[in-house]
């Protein structure tokens, strides 16, 4: 029979918060994250705004040895590494024993793009033939599945431990492939999650397509605007999300805290045919994808009383929640509430789905929809689809009982999560 998994701790590193403490106080406030940077302005960049974690040196101590903080120059692992730890921590979870790992727990642990800042590094030091300075840890910080490796050596995990990576669905993917992997019985539990790098080197090719808002630098707190007649691209933004999933019988076993069951999902690609492409979704998969969620989940549209939408403040935000309408059946009044924590954070892009899967989380358990700040304009062709009242301006106090996550990314690869609300 198949295993029924549950999420027993979660830990966010996120531009508006970091701490899940700080991070749901900022969601049930519409505590925006973003800001200006001069550095970007330097750089001659349009958009010169973007969401960034704030960490100090007093919080990296707490997670990094002296001799970790040595030469360490990749903002992703770091915030990977307190968002992963973080929720193992709130799992109740004890660190592995020197001696032998725990074969029990394993990591899916994503990432887009990992170590930039020291690729730059480490580039300069080559090319002035001084390649003997890049330190030891070099590839570590480079490598793709560094957050993974670096998680599984402090956490001492003995079971399967990897990084994914699909662009913005990275982190709805790690935790529905973290799902899968204990509802066949061959994990107890597994920390899922997702990070992504900051800076000029990771955002500049968006700026370079023109699709992030130039017209706010001024007013960055106002720039990311999901589902707006006036939003103007997106705005974006790194961090971490982490979650530990677990078998519910090892929960209950150890008496853990439950924050909502994972009840399924679906993952699947529109092929970058007909209407999709590298950079558009192919809206026959992302129906498929959401029916497919919901069917694995064993319940039906009806069910559903919020979303979590991807919806980035782009023209795709009218063409998802048509995608939605379709696939549920249900519109105006009758469509559940939807939000975008985009308007907090701006685009996390490969953080962006485990972030969200978080926020998506605390609002099952504490039965609460998070404000969609800035969209003061609500799109008039969304305007036409669905009622006002579905997207809540203000922090909303209601009973969610079964939430569905969404992210869908470039490479037009999607993936939905169906979360519900747990009751012992």
């Amino acid at each position: 029979m198949s295993k029924r998994v549950v999420i027993t701790g979660m830990g966010v590193a996120a531009p508006n918060a970091v701490g899940l403490r700080s991070f749901e106080h900022a969601l049930k406030n519409g505590t925006s994250g973003i800001r200006f940077f001069p550095e970007l302005e330097d750089l001659n960049f349009t958009c010169q705004i973007g969401g960034k974690p704030q960490i100090s040196k007093e919080l990296l101590s707490n997670y990094f040895t002296p001799l970790q903080l040595k030469g360490l120059n990749s903002s992703g692992i770091i915030y990977g590494v307190i968002s992963g730890t973080d929720a193992w921590k709130d799992a109740g979870l004890e660190i592995g024993d020197e001696k032998s790992p725990d074969w029990d727990s394993g990591i899916i642990f994503g990432t887009g793009i990992l170590g930039v800042d020291k690729f730059r590094e480490a580039i300069y030091l080559i090319d002035e033939g001084k390649t003997r300075r890049l330190g030891s840890t070099s590839v570590v910080q480079t490598m793709a599945s560094g957050i993974s490796a670096y998680l599984g050596g402090i956490l001492g995990c003995g079971n399967q431990v990897t990084t994914n990576s699909s662009a913005c669905t990275t982190g709805t993917e790690a935790l529905l492939m973290g799902f899968d992997r204990i509802r066949s019985g061959r994990a107890k539990r597994m920390l899922v999650g997702s990070c992504g790098d900051h800076g000029p080197y990771v955002w500049g090719g968006f700026d370079a397509m023109r699709i992030l808002p130039g017209k706010y630098n001024e007013n960055p707190k106002e720039a990311s605007r999901p589902m707006s007649a006036s939003a103007n691209g997106f705005v974006p933004g790194s961090g971490a999300g982490a979650l530990v999933l677990e078998e519910l019988d090892s929960a209950r076993e150890r008496d853990a805290h439950i924050y909502a069951e994972v009840l399924g999902g679906e993952v699947n690609s529109g092929g970058q045919r007909g209407e999709g492409s590298m950079t558009a979704a192919n809206n026959e998969a992302v129906e498929r994808c959401i029916i497919g969620a919901i069917t694995n989940s064993n319940i039906s549209g009806n069910d559903i009383d919020a979303i979590n939408g991807h919806l980035t403040a782009t023209n795709r935000d009218s063409t998802e929640i048509r995608n939605w309408i379709k696939s549920l059946g249900r519109k105006g009044s009758d469509f559940p509430y939807i939000n975008s924590l985009k308007g907090m954070t701006g685009h996390c892009l490969s953080a962006s789905g485990a972030i969200e899967c978080v926020a998506s989380v605390l609002q099952v358990k504490n039965d609460f929809l998070f404000p969609n700040i800035n969209c003061v304009d609500i799109h008039p062709e969304i305007q036409e689809l669905i009622s006002e009242e579905r997207i809540p301006r203000q922090k909303t106090d209601t009973e969610i009982n079964i939430l569905a996550k969404a992210s869908f990314g470039f490479g037009d690869v999607n993936a939905v999560a169906i979360f519900k609300k747990y009751i012992a």
